[in-house]
């Protein structure tokens, strides 16, 4: 009994402690604010007040530029909240999210400092949201620097419009970085240019969920993003297939059908421990197995788990016409037909027709027959509405209704 109500007292003290802590954050923020002449976030202010109340740390903070955009209103500026964040060395936040600012140097600049792992206090922010914000190319240099020595798991820039320049600043910060698993560039302005530097960068580092909604890569840009994807998932495929039966069967049909042109596997396999570290992942590595990579560095390889291609301009209609189209679906039903990794593909508002979705079934169903984890994948409805349907069955939906309905027969 004695150690039961040692531990209740004990639960019941921890929440008392973050009060003083929470309160003397918003005086100290609200100071700040003062003094740089900005004004106080009321989203910042209402989550301190909300946590104080319920006796909660405060993990995400949100700073928004305010609807009211009165010329006498002072402006919301990041600076004061970060300074904040130093004094009263706040290391109990884990996401930073903000929105619709104008960021300057200063501002980026201490921003990086607060990512990098370096002096006697960590802040181990694990998520970054920089949404419909502006930095020059000074900042967004900054940036990428930092984000070579974050503990950032998730980096959402979604709605920053980017430069060719621009964006290769964040790219080399994203190179062979094994924290960050999840990226984020969602009408981001990018082009065929960036599906090259895309597929270098997930081949080499631990990002295992990409969203690229609403960019204009095309085919030759998406074709260029999974190439190494596939290629190297083929290569696992084959490999696997060649240990479980004597049959090797034919040589893999997509490097037969890819001549000319330095493979990106490659140069991947090239590199040190690449190859090894991924060809352990079977059956155990699945959902399970993500989970826990989650907490520290992962595997870096050139695979996805989610993607996200939605409204990219991916049909016949562009500069490489039918055979640029041809040629990305060649390298997109390779990746579903031997990936073990990839869980959901995202083509929604690309207008791929029907003999495009035709082969996805056809690749569905091969990846169904090889008992794949089950792949959800989602293609424009301007097909015909059998083969639309054929594909919604085979993915993750009907295979988990299925199984519901297996198990309670039994």
């Amino acid at each position: 009994m004695p150690r039961a109500k040692e531990g209740k007292g004990k639960t019941k003290e921890a929440p008392l402690r973050i009060i003083p802590i929470l309160q003397k954050f918003l005086k100290t923020y609200e100071r700040h604010c003062a003094q740089s002449q900005t004004s106080v976030c009321p989203t910042i202010r209402r989550d301190l007040k909300a946590s104080i109340d319920g006796e909660q740390i405060l993990r995400k903070f949100i700073l928004i530029r305010p609807n009211d955009s009165s010329p006498n209103l002072l402006p919301v500026s990041l600076e004061p909240l970060l300074m904040a964040i130093r004094d009263e060395c706040y290391t109990l936040g884990k996401e930073l999210c903000i929105w619709g600012l104008q960021l300057n140097n200063p501002e980026v600049a201490r921003l990086a400092l607060l990512l990098e792992l370096k002096g006697p206090t960590n802040y181990p922010l694990t998520t970054l949201e920089i949404i419909d914000c502006k930095m020059d190319l000074w900042s967004l240099g900054r940036l990428g620097k930092a984000l070579q020595f974050s503990s950032l798991h998730s980096l959402v820039l979604d709605y920053c419009k980017f430069g060719n320049e621009e964006i290769e600043s964040i790219f080399s910060g994203l190179e062979n970085n094994h924290r960050l698993q999840g990226l984020s560039l969602r009408y981001c302005g990018l082009g065929p240019q960036s599906g090259p530097r895309l597929g270098s960068i997930i081949s080499q580092s631990a990002i295992c969920e990409l969203h690229l909604d609403g960019n204009y890569l095309q085919c030759s840009g998406a074709l260029a993003l999974l190439r190494p994807l596939a290629e190297y998932a083929e290569m696992q495929g084959k490999a696997q297939s060649a240990t479980s039966s004597p049959d090797t069967g034919n040589p893999p049909q997509l490097l037969q059908a890819r001549q000319g042109g330095s493979s990106t596997l490659n140069q991947i396999t090239k590199s040190s421990g690449t190859v090894t570290v991924k060809s352990t992942s079977r059956k155990k590595n699945r959902k399970q197995g993500i989970k826990k990579k989650m907490k520290g560095l992962s595997e870096a390889g050139p695979w996805l788990v989610k993607l996200y291609l939605v409204d990219n301009g991916i049909d016949g209609k562009g500069k490489e016409g039918e055979n640029g189209l041809l040629e990305f679906i060649q390298i997109l039903t390779c990746l579903i037909r031997y990936s073990a990794k990839l869980r959901e593909i995202d083509l929604g508002n690309n207008v791929l027709g029907e003999m495009a979705a035709v082969n996805i079934l056809e690749a569905l169903k091969s990846r169904n027959t090889s008992k794949l984890p089950v792949l959800k994948i989602t293609v424009t409805p301007q097909i015909s509405s059998d083969t639309f349907r054929s594909i919604w069955k085979n993915s993750r939906k009907s295979s988990i209704t299925h199984k519901k309905k297996e198990k309670a027969k039994n």
